[in-house]
């Protein structure tokens, strides 16, 4: 999932790539959870980071400088200096935050929605799917695959080469090979959801 590569040179705002969604306020001091859409959070969301803020509410800054990070569980906390408050947090909630193509030297890296609606197959259980995938979820030690399985429950499974050895990006597949009760493991229950923030 790392950004897309960037050639050189300036970057118009059409090309400014998705790096996370603004969420529920956290505390009283203005911060916020958010989702997070790269695989760099320790570079993008560094204090003095500026990000361009895209389909928020009327009133909404268009662009956020980065205060400070911190991750709380799985879930990244970030505070801004243009609002220090809890109601201007409110109003930018679901803004979704971009920022320029960061220059990598990989290829390979997967973003959410390069993913959703994928067919989710064991490369030797024929053509019967596993699922689908439904999301991708970055977290600080590694990135999960969410996966709607075809039995109704749904599963996370970690994204890593071992257990995801390969994306047929054409036929729109994933193959997955984990261990022997890593889908039942990864099963989601609300006892997993985040406790609401008070």
């Amino acid at each position: 999932m790392a950004d897309s590569a960037n050639a050189g040179g300036s970057t118009s705002e059409d090309e400014l790539v998705r790096v996370a969604r603004i969420g529920k306020p956290h505390g009283i001091k203005g911060d916020v959870t958010v989702q997070v859409f790269t695989d760099m959070p320790e570079e993008r969301f560094v204090p003095g980071a500026v990000l361009s803020v895209r389909e928020g509410s009327p009133g909404t800054h268009s662009t956020v400088t980065v205060s400070r990070a911190r991750w709380n569980k799985h879930i990244l906390v970030l505070g801004f200096e243009e609002f220090s408050d809890r109601n201007a947090a409110e109003l930018h909630r679901n803004a979704q935050l971009f920022a320029a193509p960061a220059t990598v030297t990989e290829d390979d890296g997967w973003y959410e929605d390069d993913l959703l609606d994928f067919t989710v197959r064991h490369p030797d259980a024929g053509e019967e799917p596993l699922g689908r995938v439904t999301g991708l979820i970055t977290g600080d030690a590694q990135d999960l695959l969410e996966i709607a399985l075809t039995s109704g429950e749904t599963a996370l499974i970690p994204f890593v080469e071992e257990i995801v050895p390969e994306i047929d990006e054409e036929s729109r597949i994933v193959y997955v090979t984990p261990p022997d009760g890593l889908l039942e493991l990864f099963q989601e229950t609300d006892e997993d959801e985040p406790e609401a923030t008070r």
